[in-house]
């Protein structure tokens, strides 16, 4: 799961040039945007059918914080 959300990531919000880590904070990006936000948001609920409120979302700061919220949802 954890790959699959790494390469979402990139998808949304277009990286090509680097790896991601568990422990990055996504908004720290120069990618990230509140087009980018609405991307991932869509993206999770499209890959993973996660739905993710904006409050909610707002207080996930790193990817791993992202994953564990996935993995709890799904399961």
């Amino acid at each position: 799961m954890e790959e699959k959300l790494f390469d979402l990531l990139k998808e949304a919000l277009e990286i090509e040039d680097r790896d991601l880590s568990l422990n990055d904070n996504f908004r720290e990006y120069p990618e990230w945007d509140s087009l980018g936000q609405l991307s991932v948001i869509a993206a999770l609920d499209e890959n993973f059918g996660v739905v993710i409120d904006g409050a909610e979302f707002a207080g996930i700061k790193t990817i791993g914080e992202l994953l564990a919220k996935i993995e709890s949802s799904v399961g």
